[in-house]
C-alpha cells in the first residue's frame, strides 16, 4: 500500500521557494540520510518552478519561459539541475537520492503549460494537440505557467499519462500536484490517479493548496494519499491556533493510504532565498505544540528547513521518537474537548495504552488538569511525558503546568495488578 503511514521528508519550498537547485537538493538529501532517515524521514521533494531557468526566489515571474520537450512536457532547467542536461530529466538526481536510501519527489502544477498551448505541441502518441485539451479560462490565480485541462476531452488522459510515465521512468516516488485541491478539480484528480496507477510504480499523490473541501472527504480518501487542509502554513501563531479546528474537523479521515495534510513544518532555517539568516519565528513551545498536533492528527511531516542549518533544538524536535510514534502507532485520534484556552487530544496506542496531550493556547502559563474518567480510563496507569521523559503513576487525573502556546503530551500504560 502506498503511504501506509503518513509520509515524512523534506520539501524545498519554505527555504528556497522557486529557486531550488540540484546542489541544494543533494546537500539536504545527504543530511537526511545521515541524521533523519532512521526516524522515518525518507522523501526529498523538489518544489515549484524547477523547469524555469531564471527563477531566483519565492516570487513568480509572469509567463516565464520554461524548459519543455516537443510533447509539452516540462523538464528540469539544466542551468539549475546540471544532471538533467540532454533531456535526462530528474533520472540521475533521483538515482542519487535512492542511493542514499531515500525517495525522490517533485512538485507540478495542474494542467498543461500555456507555452505548449501557444506552440500547439502534439501529445505523445497521438495526433491531438495541446490547444485541443487546454482550458484557457482555467488559470491559477497566483502562477501563470499553466492552463487547466478539459478532463473530458480526447487527449486529456493521454497527456497526463505521458507526464506520469516520464516521472516513473525518472524514478519519481512522490508527486505534489498544485492548484487542484481548494477549488477541487475532481475530473483532473481522477485522471491523475488513473495515470499513476497505470505506471505500475508506487508514487505518493499529494494535492494542494488547501483547504480541500471536507464534503469531498470520501473522494479524497479513494484517490489521493495526502491533501492539504490549509493554505500555505507559515510560522505565525494565529495560523497554528487556527489549525486546532482544522485538525478536529479532519482527524477522523486519517488512515492508511490517505492522510489530511497540515502542510510543511516551518522550523529551523527558512526563507533562505531572502536572507540566509532567517529562522522560524515560532517559539520553542509553539514548535512543540505544532509537532504534537501534527502527530496526533497523523499529518504528513514534511520539513521546510535548510536541514544543514538545524540547531540542536530543531534536530531534537524532529527526532523525538515518542512523539513520532503517534504518527505510526495510534488510531482513533481526536480532540477530546476544548474549554477556553485549554485543549485536550486523545488517541489509542496500537501496541497497548493511550496518548493524551494538553495544549495551552492562552498567553500565560496555566495549570491544566485532565480527569481520566473523561477519557473513559478507569484503571491505574504508568504515565510518561513524551517531551520531558518524566514518569509517574496515576489513577485519577493528569495535572500539568503548561507554558503559553505550549503543550505537554503523555503515553499511559495500564498497570496490571499482581
Amino acid at each position: 500500500m502506498t503511504a501506509k503511514t503518513p509520509p515524512m521528508g523534506w520539501n524545498s519550498w519554505d527555504c528556497y521557494g522557486a529557486s531550488v537547485n540540484e546542489e541544494t537538493v543533494r546537500r539536504n538529501a545527504e543530511y537526511m540520510s545521515e541524521n533523519l532517515k532512521k526516524y522515518g524521514y525518507e522523501y526529498v521533494v523538489v518544489d515549484i518552478q524547477w523547469s524555469e531557468p531564471q527563477a531566483v526566489n519565492h516570487e513568480y515571474r509572469s509567463l516565464a519561459k520554461l524548459e519543455m520537450d516537443e510533447y509539452g512536457r516540462l523538464l528540469p532547467a539544466p542551468n539549475r539541475f546540471p544532471s538533467a542536461a540532454n533531456g535526462k530529466g530528474f533520472k540521475e538526481l533521483a538515482e542519487y537520492v535512492h542511493s542514499l536510501g531515500l525517495k525522490f519527489g517533485i512538485h507540478i502544477m495542474r494542467g498543461i503549460p500555456r507555452q505548449a498551448a501557444f506552440l500547439d505541441t502534439e501529445i505523445l502518441g497521438t495526433k491531438i494537440t495541446a490547444k485541443q485539451i487546454a482550458k484557457p479560462n482555467s488559470i491559477c490565480p497566483w502562477n501563470s505557467d499553466m492552463y487547466g485541462i478539459n478532463h473530458e476531452a480526447d487527449g486529456a488522459m493521454q497527456y497526463y499519462q505521458s507526464i506520469f510515465d516520464m516521472y516513473a521512468a525518472w524514478g519519481v516516488d512522490f508527486v505534489k500536484v498544485d492548484d487542484i485541491a481548494n477549488h477541487y478539480a475532481k475530473g483532473e484528480i481522477e485522471l491523475i490517479r488513473k495515470a499513476i496507477d497505470n505506471t505500475g510504480r508506487e508514487i505518493v499523490l499529494s494535492i494542494s493548496p488547501g483547504p480541500a473541501p471536507i464534503e469531498h472527504a470520501q473522494h479524497l480518501m479513494q484517490n489521493v494519499n495526502m491533501w492539504r487542509i490549509t493554505d500555505d502554513f507559515w510560522d505565525k501563531w494565529e495560523l497554528l491556533l487556527d489549525m486546532f479546528q482544522r485538525a478536529d474537523n479532519w482527524s477522523k479521515y486519517a488512515g492508511p493510504g490517505h492522510w489530511p495534510d497540515a502542510d510543511m513544518l516551518p522550523v529551523g532555517a527558512i526563507l533562505q532565498d531572502y536572507n540566509a539568516d532567517n529562522r522560524t519565528k515560532f517559539t520553542k513551545d509553539e514548535q512543540k505544540t505544532m509537532m504534537t498536533l501534527w502527530c496526533f492528527l497523523r499529518s504528513p511531516l514534511m520539513i521546510g528547513a535548510e536541514l544543514t542549518k538545524n540547531d540542536d533544538f530543531t534536530l531534537e524536535l524532529l527526532t523525538n521518537e515518542d512523539i513520532l510514534e503517534l504518527s505510526k502507532n495510534s488510531f482513533c485520534a481526536r480532540q477530546l474537548y476544548r474549554r477556553g484556552d485549554e485543549i485536550v487530544w486523545f488517541a489509542v496506542r496500537k501496541t497497548g495504552g493511550y496518548f493524551i496531550a494538553v495544549f495551552n493556547t492562552g498567553e500565560a502559563k496555566t495549570k491544566i488538569k485532565v480527569n481520566l474518567l473523561e477519557c473513559e480510563l478507569t484503571g491505574r496507569y504508568s504515565c510518561r511525558n513524551l517531551w520531558s521523559k518524566e514518569s509517574f503513576e496515576t489513577s485519577a487525573y493528569i495535572e500539568a503546568q503548561v507554558n503559553a502556546h505550549g503543550t505537554e503530551a503523555y503515553v499511559l500504560i495500564e498497570k496490571v495488578e499482581e
